[in-house]
Parts: structure tokens; sequence; C-alpha cells
């Protein structure tokens, strides 16, 4: 087994759901293979400008032939174990590349830096998530003492600190701060509902970090997979009074009722309130599941 990278471009040709199955052709077969039962790191190509760079880390749990593709494959990622970044971690910090196994010799990037799946060096994969994933009381420092923010350590960071690492990405407070963290900033903390951003004494958002589908019901910590919710609609879309259709429209449950009440807290514009990035929007996996599990119909 070995850590590893994905790439993945949004619309690019192949069927690629990051928090659920990674597709790939046929010739990264043996390479994809070692990460099984091992944890990779989703990355963007450099090209075209305005690249995310590194953005989620996830778990293999196998490979499948796809289903679809005759000439494809699928790495299945373990139910439960994506995480989105939050800040994402972009290709080159402080003037170095945060991927080191992608240099040769001389110091250049070589042309490892193009292979859509890779192995991943222990201190890269330490690093990447250090700056992915910033929670001082959970994650081992891979910086110098002392240095600034987003410092990089040199290559021969210590194997040790990759066990602790690892059972970080698995604890439930951190995974819940990080999902917290990254809807938050998806949706500026805003109720996606409402529209309302409301900040109490202690400068806290009142807005929730809401899951579509539940992480019980097989639901990932992605930013697809959430909503910033307000309490009360939080309540009420957990309990399907609510729903969404894939076109974001806000549609009150046939059950409720005190529709106008319900209705007098949507925003005006009677839709979500989307993140800017339409990577972060809603998918209609997730929301198709919602409405499937909550009968809902109009």
């Amino acid at each position: 087994m070995t850590f590893g990278v994905f790439m993945h471009k949004d619309g690019s040709i192949y069927d690629d759901i990051p928090e659920v199955h990674y597709q790939f052709p046929k010739r990264y077969l043996s390479r994809a293979q070692q990460m099984v039962g091992d944890w990779i790191v989703y990355r963007e190509p450099v090209k075209p400008a305005g690249s995310k760079g590194f953005f989620a880390v996830a778990k293999v749990e196998r490979i499948i032939p796809d289903p679809d593709e005759p000439e494809r494959y699928r790495a299945l990622i373990e139910e439960g174990s994506y995480l989105p970044f939050e800040p994402t971690v972009p290709h080159i910090v402080n003037g170095q590349q945060v991927e080191r196994g992608v240099l040769n010799e001389a110091g250049n990037v070589s042309g490892r830096a193009q292979a859509a799946i890779r192995p991943l060096w222990p201190s890269d994969f330490a690093r990447i998530i250090a700056l992915g994933l910033p929670d001082e009381d959970y994650l081992p420092r891979v910086d110098e003492p002392g240095a600034g923010e987003n410092t990089l350590r040199e290559e021969r960071m210590p194997f040790a600190i990759e066990r602790p690492l690892v059972q970080t990405l698995v604890s439930k407070p951190f995974r819940e701060r990080a999902f917290r963290r990254a809807v938050m900033h998806a949706y500026d903390g805003r109720c996606a509902v409402t529209g309302w951003k409301l900040i109490n004494g202690g400068g806290r958002l009142e807005a929730q970090a809401a899951h579509i589908r539940p992480v019980e019901h097989g639901g990932p910590d992605s930013v697809r997979n959430g909503l910033a919710l307000s309490g009360t609609a939080h309540w009420m879309f957990d309990r399907g009074l609510i729903c969404l259709s894939d076109d974001h429209d806000i549609m009150i449950h046939r059950k409720v009722n005190d529709r106008d009440g319900v209705a007098a807290i949507i925003n005006p514009s009677g839709k979500l309130i989307l993140p800017k990035r339409e990577a972060d929007r809603p998918h209609p996996k997730f929301l198709g599941w919602h409405r499937e599990f909550h009968s809902y119909a109009a």
C-alpha cells in the first residue's frame, strides 16, 4: 500500500464523483492497485489558470472494472473517508513545490507531474494534509519551529508522524470541524435557504454545516454534500420539511402544516443561495437521495 495522487478536473471526459469514485484508463491500473487500502489526495492540473491545487483527501477501498466503459476502471472511495481541504493547497507555497516527489535531481518539475495517478511520498502527504486541514489540536507539526504559516519543512520529514496523521483523518471531532470550516467558507457563512448571515455576541456564525445525505446514511463530508443552514432551516431540512430540486428550487413538503410560515423564512428568490464556485455547489446525486429518502412530492 502507498499514498497517492489522483488528478481530477471538473468537466473532464472521465465520470468522476471524487467523493464516491474515481474513473481512470486501463494503463493506470497497476499503479492504482498499489493504493488500495491507503489514502490519496486529489489534485487539479496546473492548467488552466485558476487551478485550486490539492483539494481533498480520501481512502481507496477497492478497484473495479467500470460498468459503463470497458477500457476504464473505478477506484471506489471508502465510505466516510473523503474530506475537503480548507484552504485548498496550491501547487507552490513560498516558492517551493508542495509535492516534492515530482522534482528531478536538478530540482525541476519532471514528467511525473503529468501522471493522472502517481505515488506520493509520505512526507509530501503529511505536508499537504497539514496545509489543507490546519488543526493545531490534532495535526503534528510539519513546519520549522517559529516559522511562518505555510512554511515547508525540509524534505526528510520523520515518517513517525504518518500513523498519528492517519488516525487524525478518521477522528470524528476533527472531521466535523474540517467539514464545517469548508462549508462555511463556501457559503460565506450565510444560510442558503433564508439568506441570513447572523453572528452571535461571541463572533460565531449562527449558520450550521448540514449534510444533504447524512454520514450515518453513507453521505460524505464533502462541500457538495453540504449546506450552510440556520438552525431552523437545518431542523426542517433534516426532517424533509423542505427539499431541493436539481435546479436548486426550495420546495416545501406536502406534510408541512404551516406552509405560509415556512415560506416566510425562505429567501425571496425561492432558490438556494449558492456558493460562488460551481464545484462547491450541491451535487444532484445527494439532492436526489434526500428527496427520495423523504418521499418528497410537491
